[in-house]
């Protein structure tokens, strides 16, 4: 049995053959990695590069002509022009290419084709992804930063025609042992820590109810691509994708089985990264049952409290967290994206050959034992299980064993849990021109301000790992000393599912919390 610590999903949006994918074990990524960790990654996603796109012209025409009689102006409401990509890239070359141990990059990185004028076509998509791959390439693989992409629902076009040219565009980022899965269906495994940390990249189109050349991983239908590529992902015990997990974007026959999956494996992923839907928002459970009751916002606060009290009776075991991470475009939220921190505590090496550290050798070891006596199966009650139609359906089909642990680092802070994040922003965009430079600020983190300086035993050691880079930080939070800061809201110890549960049921309760927490959702956009 392999036992891997830290499990990210990304997801994929395109259509491949009915075959089955050849079985492989995560390959290594295939770029030589740098010599030290950090604890930090960064997560990009929805760049949506315009080519067309004219400083001046209206929303009306997707920012590609003027058009006197709207006064909206444009901005904020459109695709990225090519400055904003660019500048985005600098940016995260200047000041964190030097800082971060990986790369999660959730696709989108063609416009929209929502412009009559001037329809999308595909040697378009082509061009622009390869140009983005380009520079992702130039600015973190040829650094030694693994680069793990995945494709959106806006970077394909005849679905079943797209795989072999991103087999060639991302020839960089996909290691040999995975050829033949992407080849496929699109999705596939690589390591970004080599023994230690593993990314997966799913192609979530096969589970999207807009997409009509699938079955809808019907239990019937062995053959079914959604249904191949579940039953690839139950092997690899991994995941990471674009279009977010619901009942309103998947089909009735995945979703399920998905949420199964993250909940039967919850001692081996440590977390969801998604694009897609552009703002920003973090989702705690993920039950086989969803509820719509408005907006987003809405419904995430009414089912937060539903949530158990008190958390100390909480089954930890039923609850899987989800990231959706805010997009760089800006259409129609402000350019931002995020870096997270992990902990990388007790490791005698920070270096690429970390595989033979004692620590992670005993960790390792230690999650065995307990996996083989942790491992149950558990029966639930499955409301018209009993009635003709229902008897076909995933979640009518045995439990298979559970895997859940509370010693595992997606419940418990310790080697290799996510800790917290930092989003950037750009909260001025309309304010800048060709005579003024635009810049990216720290928006919020999730972190506790105790956590950003080190503590009286720790503050004499001289290479101290800072949870952010202090050059990166507002002035203000730079020195030691600050009590309280609008920077550091939620006050988290890490990002366990205890930790958000602890958010969750706080943001129920405490209005002036919930209110930062809907400004971030929508920050630059209206409610939805």
């Amino acid at each position: 049995m392999r036992t891997r610590s830290l499990i990210f999903t990304l997801g994929s949006c395109c259509v491949a053959s009915l075959a089955s994918p050849t079985q492989v074990v995560l390959g290594a990524s295939q770029v030589e990695l740098r010599m030290q960790l950090h604890g930090r990654f960064l997560h990009i996603t929805d760049i949506h590069p315009d080519p067309f796109y004219e400083l001046g012209a209206s929303q009306a025409s997707a920012c590609h002509r003027p058009n006197f009689e709207d006064e909206r102006p444009a901005g904020i409401f459109c695709d990225s022009p090519f400055s904003l990509t660019n500048f985005t890239l600098d940016f995260l070359d200047e000041h964190w290419s030097s800082e971060i141990d990986f790369v999660i990059w959730t696709g989108d990185n063609a416009r929209h084709d929502n412009d009559d004028d001037l329809p999308r076509t595909l040697d378009e998509i082509y061009d622009l992804n390869r140009a983005v791959a380009k520079r992702m390439e130039h600015v973190f693989l040829k650094k030694g930063i693994p680069v793990v992409p995945s494709l959106g629902n806006n970077d394909i076009w005849r679905p079943n025609e797209i795989i072999e040219e991103f087999s060639s565009i991302w020839s960089a980022f996909i290691p040999p042992a995975s050829s033949a899965s992407f080849h496929q269906g699109a999705y596939f495994s690589t390591e970004i820590i080599p023994d230690a940390v593993a990314a997966i990249g799913l192609n979530t189109l096969y589970f999207y109810k807009k997409n009509h050349a699938v079955g809808g991983c019907d239990y019937t239908d062995p053959k079914d691509p959604g249904t191949i590529q579940l039953d690839w992902l139950e092997e690899q015990l991994e995941a990471f994708r674009h279009v977010p997990p619901s009942e309103a974007n998947y089909f009735s026959e995945c979703y399920p089985r998905f949420v199964e999956l993250n909940l039967r494996f919850q001692d081996t992923i440590l977390g969801n990264l998604y694009g897609f839907s552009f703002l920003d928002a973090d989702e705690i459970n993920m039950s086989s049952k969803t509820s719509s009751r408005g907006t987003l916002f809405e419904t995430l606060i009414a089912d937060f409290s539903e949530i158990p009290a008190p958390l100390e009776d909480t089954r930890y075991d039923d609850y899987a967290v989800v990231n959706v991470n805010a997009a760089i475009v800006p259409n129609p939220y402000i350019p931002s994206f995020r870096i997270f921190t992990y902990n990388i505590t007790g490791l005698s090496t920070l270096t690429k050959d970390i595989g033979s550290d004692p620590y992670l050798q005993t960790i390792k070891a230690t999650q065995r034992r307990r996996a083989l006596n942790h491992e149950q199966v558990r029966t639930f009650k499955k409301p018209k299980c009993e009635y003709k139609k229902f008897r076909n359906a995933w979640r009518c089909q045995p439990d298979k064993p559970w895997h859940s642990d509370s010693e595992s680092p997606s419940r418990r802070n310790s080697l290799w849990s996510p800790l917290g994040f930092a989003q950037f922003y750009m909260p001025r965009l309309e304010e800048f021109d060709q005579t003024h430079d635009p810049e990216f600020e720290l928006e919020y983190m999730t972190f506790p301000l105790s956590s950003l300086h080190p503590d009286e035993e720790t503050q004499n050691i001289t290479n101290h790992q800072y949870i952010i880079p202090l050059q990166l930080l507002p002035e203000e939070l730079r020195e030691p000393g600050a009590v309280e800061s609008e920077y550091t809201p939620y006050e988290l110890n890490d990002l366990t599912i205890p930790s958000w549960l602890d958010l969750a049921t706080r943001l129920t309760k405490n209005k002036e919390l919930q209110l930062r927490f809907k400004e971030f959702m929508y920050m630059g956009g209206v409610e939805e």
